[in-house]
């Protein structure tokens, strides 16, 4: 009976111990949970030597953080925007403008003061499919917009200035500011329209002195990217990146149609970076190329989308130098950010893909 009564004691002993042992054992499960963190999307992956990682996506207002509980009891639930379908993009002062065809307008991303904004204007500066955007020095936004058939102007305050409706077909796809021009593709007319920025007179196109069959001629210009001596073009309609001086001499081209290494199905957004490589957004392979300035593929990454760092339907590519402060804490310990690659997705749950180039940091 003695013994009976003992080993009861010790079993309700056990159990009274089994929450403590419980709780012990999920706070050290917890413990490692935290300490235990992703890898590193890196490419190219190991063993090679990384060159890219990605970093973060943007897909809508809750990538500036939750409001605390205090907040939401004052000032009610936040409202969570998510973008549509973005397309073009520009960064600048802290601020990434990203057009959305889908509103009808700009989600626009203050990471200087951690706020999230649509931008859809009415009236007469109202955006029917705005498709690529830029903002100059002053902060005044140009957004071509194809289904207007203009490129149409905003003060840094969001107020309707005017607009550029070139006569005849004009569908502007992409717009880009470099020493007070304003360069402009318009595939309808198969050339780049540069403007006088103050007076938004039409300055000269190009090419003028090619024809269809010659290797400058522009089938369908949809993306530019302008450097201090070349002007990079996306020929959609003939699979390739052309290159041409700034008087509009063609210099030569990079990539061409099929699905080997190299080659484009459907290019998009161009940008490069300060050594003169050259990033290429496919909307067909789903991934962005990197060729070097002597058209050569260094690298590609993303790919179908099927988790973090990959792509669904890309559109447009930047690079940036100015704002890596607001990305740092994303890179692996072992690399230093040299500059962001920033990608936009149309479809997908990651709208905005953030890459950074890297280098191993120094010790």
């Amino acid at each position: 009976m003695k013994k009976t009564k003992s080993n009861a004691l010790t079993v309700f002993a056990l159990l009274c111990l089994l929450p403590v042992f419980a709780s012990s054992c999920a706070s050290m499960l917890h413990k490692k949970a935290k300490i235990k963190k992703a890898a590193a999307i890196l490419y190219p992956p190991p063993p090679d030597t990384a060159h890219l990682q990605y970093l973060t996506s943007i897909s809508g207002s809750d990538f500036m953080g939750k409001r605390t509980k205090f907040a939401t009891f004052i000032m009610g639930a936040e409202d969570v925007s998510q973008m549509v379908k973005p397309y073009g993009m520009n960064l600048t002062n802290g601020k990434l403008y990203i057009c959305d065809p889908g509103i009808g307008g700009l989600e626009i991303i203050d990471f200087v003061n951690n706020k999230y904004a649509n931008f859809t204007p009415g009236s007469t500066g109202q955006l029917k499919s705005p498709l690529n955007c830029y903002v100059d020095k002053n902060n005044y936004l140009y957004v071509a917009d194809p289904g207007r058939h203009e490129l149409v102007l905003y003060d840094s305050a969001g107020t309707y200035l005017g607009k550029i409706a070139d006569t005849g077909n004009f569908k502007p796809t992409d717009v880009m500011i470099d020493s007070d021009e304003l360069w402009v593709t318009n595939p309808d007319n198969h050339r780049l329209n540069v403007y006088d920025k103050k007076t938004k007179q039409l300055l000269r196109y190009f090419p003028e002195e090619y024809g269809p069959g010659d290797d400058g001629f522009l089938y369908s210009p949809y993306n530019i990217f302008v450097t201090a001596d070349i002007i990079y073009i996306t020929d959609f309609g003939d699979f390739k990146i052309k290159k041409y001086d700034r008087s509009g001499k063609f210099l030569s081209s990079i990539g061409s149609y099929g699905t080997g290494v190299g080659q484009f199905v459907r290019p998009k957004g161009i940008a490069c970076d300060r050594d003169a490589n050259l990033f290429v957004v496919d909307a067909g392979f789903e991934n962005t190329q990197m060729f070097n300035e002597k058209g050569q593929l260094l690298m590609f990454f993303g790919g179908p989308y099927k988790g973090p760092g990959d792509m669904w339907l890309p559109a447009k590519v930047i690079v940036d130098y100015d704002n890596l402060d607001y990305f740092r804490k994303y890179v692996d310990p072992k690399y230093s950010l040299n500059y962001l690659v920033i990608v936009s997705n149309q479809y997908g749950p990651d709208k905005i893909n953030v890459y950074g180039a890297i280098s191993p940091a120094k010790n």
